[in-house]
């Protein structure tokens, strides 16, 4: 028997202005690098672009979550966005790779940079930041937006790396910084890119979300007087905001189901925030009988 919890989703409203203002900036920063000789302001600008992707993928999630499911597609298109976090994920090590090529390339040879612009323009980002950073702080929040505002305050980071390579270019010469400055900002993007990849392979995998212990849900599942035991727990995330769960419930009494299916469906999302669940009950009979019943068994404890 399944039972859904509805879940809201974030507000579109709440990320489409930080993602069309982050997106914007991110491409008046590659400009005013490519016109700058600053690969420091085109590094920031990169890492700028992949937090737009994060945004635009947060807000294409709750596009999305407003989608039923359909004979083709049970579930929805939840895992949309987990799809598009990896495309952009492998696309942002492209960048990367680009960036640290150039970068080891001038440190060879070095580039003219304008210092000033680069300071001005950077500068500008940082307020930028400052601005989508409190838009989302203000906003719900959920792990998109969590996730999306953890992005900006690195952005602010990598503009600060920026505004100290033009200003170290301005006042002292010393092209280098420039080069220099932009591996730090990579080695930013590139973190924040391997744990994104990471993330969604396991959730296309069918992995246990990290936040969650399936020994410590199987056991809160059997502290009703009524659970004899569970097994075939498995739990696994259909997309960044909902989890699944599916498992056998043994019970003492069968007429006793839809009391026990009640508080636990409550008690998995209130104490776990698992939203879709599906139980299977199971009488104490059967289970003895059954040859595979021990697997992923928890004991009814008290």
């Amino acid at each position: 028997m399944t039972t859904d919890h509805h879940h809201h989703p974030i507000s579109s409203n709440a990320l489409l202005w930080p993602l069309l203002l982050t997106a914007s900036f991110a491409l008046v920063e590659a400009a005013g690098g490519w016109l700058t000789g600053s690969l420091a302001l085109l590094g920031d600008a990169g890492h700028m672009l992949s937090d737009s992707a994060a945004l635009a993928l947060a807000w294409l999630g709750a596009w999305i979550a407003r989608k039923p499911a359909s004979s083709q597609h049970s579930f929805g298109l939840m895992r949309a966005e987990v799809i598009v976090a990896a495309i952009n994920g492998l696309l942002m090590l492209v960048v990367i790779a680009f960036i640290v090529y150039e970068a080891i390339q001038r440190l060879q040879s070095p580039q003219p940079v304008q210092g000033a612009e680069v300071m001005l323009i950077a500068f500008i980002g940082i307020l930028v930041n400052m601005v989508v950073a409190w838009q989302l702080h203000k906003g719900q929040h959920n792990i998109n937006a969590r996730a999306a505002f953890l992005h900006v305050l690195g952005d602010l980071l990598g503009s600060a790396a920026a505004l100290a390579a033009g200003a170290v270019i301005y006042f002292t010469g010393w092209l280098a910084a420039d080069p220099i400055l932009s591996l730090f900002i990579c080695a930013l993007i590139l973190f924040s890119t391997l744990k994104l990849l990471g993330e969604a392979v396991h959730v296309l995998m069918e992995g246990v979300p990290p936040h969650l212990d399936i020994q410590e849900v199987s056991a809160a599942m059997t502290t009703s007087k009524q659970v004899h035991q569970v097994h075939s727990v498995h739990i696994w995330a259909l997309s960044s905001e909902v989890t699944a769960l599916s498992a056998h419930v043994v019970l003492q009494d069968l007429q006793e189901w839809h009391e026990v299916l009640e508080n636990l469906r409550r008690m998995l999302h209130d104490r776990f925030d698992i939203d879709h669940v599906t139980l299977q009950p199971e009488s104490v009979e059967a289970f003895s009988q059954s040859e595979d019943g021990c697997w992923l068994t928890q004991p009814h404890q008290h």
